[in-house]
């Protein structure tokens, strides 16, 4: 007998039928709870710190010249078409620029409230899967857990990637306990949801918005013998439903931005170079990097951190014998079952292809429902049951991890000195750019020295990291799961109010916002900017002050496609054009990375600014009247 079709709907809990009123106040608090717990870990410092260079200003900056051009379809950043990525993402910032202005906390608050989303649905597919309970902890452990926090701090659109296919699996769920002997076809609703999710799924990161979807899903379906159940799914009103949200705005970018001359248009650029070829590590420009397997494996379970100890428990509920996947599987089994091929094509995918450190992300709610739901059973199993020794042996395992970060913490404490006043953290570093490439590859660059400016969130995060594991430690010993959890979910909002501050601290290495305030202060009609690197370097200069960049330095990066098409602004400069722009009659204002650039060698020139490692020379001296 295969999975799919089941009379018994098996409903979450007891409780929920002896106490319908009770659980429908519960299903209340639990939501207020988890969007407190929300406000408090994500909206806290929206505005702060600055918007950084490279991924985080380039896509704020096309967002905000999509408001300024008019133009919905074709995106631009420094002036050039931009059409690497899916659109979703900036529609919502340009819709926030369009309501609230252009400034930080409207560039991040479209993210911030699909974080909210996201751990509201896997709350709502945890309580409908897995129990009231179980849907908790679930949207306890997401909203806590490392690598979603970290991976909001810029703007990348991997968290609504998460949001969708929460949403996908969970009517795919639905249409599965949908399909009985009277009712042989899900209801309308659910085939047409699941397509529509899809569809922005697509619309939010390309073609993987089904990739992901139609792997685990077919997967699943090969797994329990029930393929067939695909052609209940409305495939001919369905596919009108997918098509109709996500086809428009491909047909209008590529009738928008054809083939031009020697230039290849949107369809092969978007389509193939930027899914086909970026997939077999061959884009053109090759202008990224890409995470050792084995790292990107092990990030994966350190991004779940403090959670990551529970995993291995909560695997070993997934249904994993041949027998059992053609059994007649209960709602938690199905959910479980799901959940793990969810996240086993996102990181098989991924183990195949190029790979960054967050493309993990959109996997780390499939995690939070396996552990939300094994957390559960520990809650509710007798006193000395598997689950709780089970449990007791993973909070031993945490402790002996915060009583080594803490070791760790406090010999850097001990060790390292704070910096003098007015220091720049960047003296202070010692630079990587071969890892620049990588997200966090900036972070390399610490220093024990460097700790030193790191004093007050280390010292934070090493005493809440100590504290809070040993409370979970002492509360499931016991018995008190459900309290030990409260002790790890307190102990996050600590640790990621440290990260958060640190990464203030380390933000004008990320960022070169204060130069470009200095240059707007100086700026005058007819002045330029020139880049020495690529536009993304120092893109902050330019989402801050409105001033398309030069680039000195061979075609490349995000700007190399959109500078082929006829009439593009001409961004690439050579030495010879530098030059000449330099002892020309306007004043050139030109980014560096370095004391003396050979660019500028036999040139005059004046230091205008400098902070976080970068410097901003002038052809001009500063004068009062330019102040």
């Amino acid at each position: 007998m295969n999975s799919g079709p089941t009379r018994n709907l098996d409903p979450p809990t007891t409780e929920s039928i002896s106490r319908p009123n009770q659980l429908l106040s519960d299903w209340r608090i639990c939501v207020l709870a988890l969007i407190a717990l929300w406000a408090v870990i994500y909206m806290a410092g929206l505005s702060r710190p600055a918007l950084l260079d490279d991924a985080d200003t380039v896509h704020a900056e096309a967002a905000r010249e999509m408001v300024q051009r008019h133009d919905w379809v074709t995106l631009y950043a420094n002036g050039i078409r931009y059409l690497e990525k899916a659109p979703l993402m900036y529609w919502g910032v340009a819709a926030s620029y369009t309501l609230f202005g252009v400034n930080e906390w409207s560039t991040r608050l479209p993210l911030m409230l699909g974080v909210l989303a996201m751990i509201l649905s896997t709350y709502g597919l945890g309580r409908w899967a897995l129990g009231g309970e179980g849907g908790f902890d679930s949207g306890l452990v997401l909203a806590t857990a490392l690598g979603p926090y970290l991976f909001t701090r810029f703007l990348i659109p991997d968290v609504p990637v998460g949001l969708w296919l929460t949403l996908t699996f969970w009517l795919f769920l639905v249409s599965l306990e949908q399909q009985k002997l009277e009712q042989p076809k899900p209801a309308r609703w659910t085939c047409w949801g699941l397509a529509a999710v899809c569809a922005l799924n697509v619309l939010t990161k390309g073609l993987i918005g089904l990739v992901f979807p139609a792997g685990a899903i077919g997967l699943y379906l090969l797994l329990t013998g029930n393929l067939r159940h695909l052609l209940r799914l409305r495939l001919l009103s369905s596919t009108v439903v997918f098509f109709a949200i996500a086809a428009p705005w491909h047909i209008l970018a590529a009738l928008r931005n054809p083939a031009q001359g020697q230039v290849r248009g949107f369809l092969w650029f978007y389509f193939v170079n930027e899914h086909i070829l970026r997939f077999l590590n061959k884009r053109v420009p090759r202008d990224y990097d890409t995470v050792p397997l084995l790292l990107f494996w092990a990030l994966l379970v350190l991004w779940l951190i403090p959670w990551t100890v529970f995993l291995p428990q909560s695997v070993r509920e997934v249904p994993r014998r041949w027998r059992e996947f053609r059994m007649q599987m209960t709602r938690r089994q199905r959910a479980y079952l799901l959940f793990s091929l969810w996240s086993l094509v996102i990181v098989g995918f991924f183990s195949l292809s190029t790979r960054q450190e967050y493309y993990t992300i959109p996997a780390i709610p499939a995690m939070a429902l396996l552990v939300g739901g094994w957390l559960q059973r520990e809650r509710t199993s007798a006193g000395d049951s598997r689950e709780r020794r089970s449990g007791r042996i993973s909070s031993g395992v945490l402790l002996a991890a915060g009583v080594i970060m803490a070791v760790v913490g406090f010999a850097l404490l001990m060790f390292s000195k704070a910096p003098a006043p007015g220091t720049d953290l960047s003296d202070l570093l010692r630079k990587h750019p071969q890892d620049y490439a990588l997200s966090f590859g900036h972070f390399l660059d610490l220093t024990p020295q460097a700790m030193g400016a790191f004093r007050v969130p280390l010292f934070g995060f090493s005493v809440a990291f100590l504290l809070g594991t040993l409370a979970n430690w002492i509360l499931r010993r016991r018995g008190r799961a459900g309290a030990g959890n409260a002790a790890l979910v307190a102990m996050m909002v600590v640790l990621l109010a440290c990260v958060r501050i640190a990464f203030g601290i380390f933000s004008p290495i990320l960022s070169s916002k204060d130069l470009a305030m200095t240059i707007r202060e100086q700026y005058r009609p007819g002045d330029q900017i020139v880049v020495i690197g690529l536009y993304e370097n120092a893109s902050s200069l330019n989402f801050y002050t409105g001033i398309p960049l030069h680039s000195l330095r061979a075609p490349g990066g995000n700007m190399w496609y959109g500078t082929q098409f006829p009439g593009a602004p001409r961004v690439f400069e050579t030495q010879a054009s530098f030059v000449e722009m330099w002892k020309g009659p306007q004043r050139v204002f030109l980014w560096a990375e370095e004391d003396e650039p050979p660019a500028l060698q036999g040139l005059v020139r004046y230091e205008v600014a400098r902070g976080g490692g970068k410097i901003i020379f002038s052809n001009r001296p500063t004068t009062p009247a330019s102040r």
